[in-house]
């Protein structure tokens, strides 16, 4: 438990804990590049160190929160939450939190998380952005594979439905506002739902309302995303993965096989997207009049439009199986991921070649 002497100085303080895949990159990265201005205005997001960047502070904080072990590059996570807990402390006006790993916090870290943040006179808001279960079940499959699983889609899909792991909590909306929300008014817990196109910058309008910022005051764009893969291309990386020891090498893997190979040569080639499986269709539907019902029930705040969350038709084109992609279009995309990484590793001044000749000689033992 975080301890200290510095007075409650927020008066609101916006706790956005997730769901994953719900434009929380976007968000966060604008949030992070409007850090200054914002808190001229009286809102701030808080970083570790004047010129730090807030968005990966927060990241480091919320694994500490929850007790896990941060095994990429850079700074370690110990410490980070109580740091970060003192400066949402003692900041003037209004504070923003936002971590998706928060989602499925346990109790026991949600109490936690709340004594530490605010104290007398701070109001706790809590933030869920939620995003039609069509879309989000296939973004959640391909970016967990980019993360190093290799489970394939049809495990995965079993797993949602059944509510197994941890996607399977992050997305069941009632629960974790359920847990999150408790013993706040329902006025002070908010659904965000994003839009089903994007079209400008409207979750980003949604977003400032919702905390009471003037998008003027953040007149920085982002254009960093989360770009998607196509369904061969995810069917590679999860082979790749069965072949590297992503446990020893997480702070490689997450820049030569996540970004390089998986978010800037292979996102950009997808021909056939994954899609929803028709035969998840109906749960989708039926999971989403279940959250439909509770937050009218609730009487938690909406801010958007709540049909969003409904599916939209599904297209007419048959669906294509990301499990069975074909040996020749993974060969393909192989041969793009290959030459992005040789020419990676000529370009580094000294370059880690364990991995590298690792990830070149696995791609070329599978695929020739």
């Amino acid at each position: 438990m975080t301890t200290g002497t510095i007075e409650p100085m927020a008066s609101k303080v916006y706790l956005h804990v997730g769901a994953p895949k719900t434009g929380t990159t976007y968000l966060q990265d604008r949030l992070a590049r409007n850090a200054a201005s914002l808190a001229r205005h009286g809102v701030h997001y808080p970083a570790g160190q004047p010129l730090g960047d807030p968005s990966l502070f927060q990241f480091r904080a919320a694994v500490d929160l929850l007790g896990k072990e941060w095994r990429g590059p850079g700074e370690k996570s110990a410490g980070r939450w109580e740091r970060l807990a003192k400066r949402v402390r003692a900041s003037k006006g209004t504070v923003v939190v936002s971590h998706e790993l928060l989602v499925t916090a346990s109790a026991e870290k949600i109490a936690q998380a709340k004594r530490d943040l605010v104290g007398p006179g701070t109001e706790l808001h809590v933030v869920y952005s939620a995003r039609d279960l069509a879309r989000q079940v296939p973004a959640a499959w391909q970016e967990s594979v980019k993360q190093g699983q290799v489970w394939s889609y049809r495990r995965f899909c079993n797993r949602l439905q059944r509510r197994a792991g941890w996607f399977g909590k992050a997305f069941d909306l009632p629960a974790v506002l359920g847990a999150w929300g408790e013993g706040l008014p329902p006025e002070q817990v908010h659904v965000l739902t994003v839009p089903q196109s994007r079209q400008g910058d409207e979750l980003w309008h949604r977003f400032c309302r919702l905390v009471g910022a003037d998008p003027a005051w953040a007149p920085r764009d982002t254009d960093r995303v989360n770009p998607s893969l196509g369904a061969v291309e995810v069917a590679m990386l999860r082979r790749l993965n069965w072949r590297l020891d992503r446990r020893s090498q997480a702070g490689a893997y997450d820049y030569l096989v996540r970004e390089l190979m998986a978010e800037r040569e292979l996102a950009g080639r997808a021909v056939r997207p994954v899609r929803l499986p028709e035969r998840m269709r109906p749960w989708v539907e039926e999971e989403t009049e279940r959250w439909i019902a509770w937050i009218e029930e609730s009487g938690v705040d909406v801010v958007g439009d709540l049909d969003e969350l409904r599916p939209l038709p599904a297209p007419d084109e048959p669906f294509f199986d990301p499990d069975k992609p074909g040996a020749k279009a993974q060969l393909i995309a192989a041969l793009d991921a290959l030459a992005a990484i040789t020419q990676e590793a000529e370009r580094r001044p000294d370059p880690d070649r364990q991995l590298v000749a690792k990830v070149r000689r696995r791609l070329q033992e599978r695929f020739g």
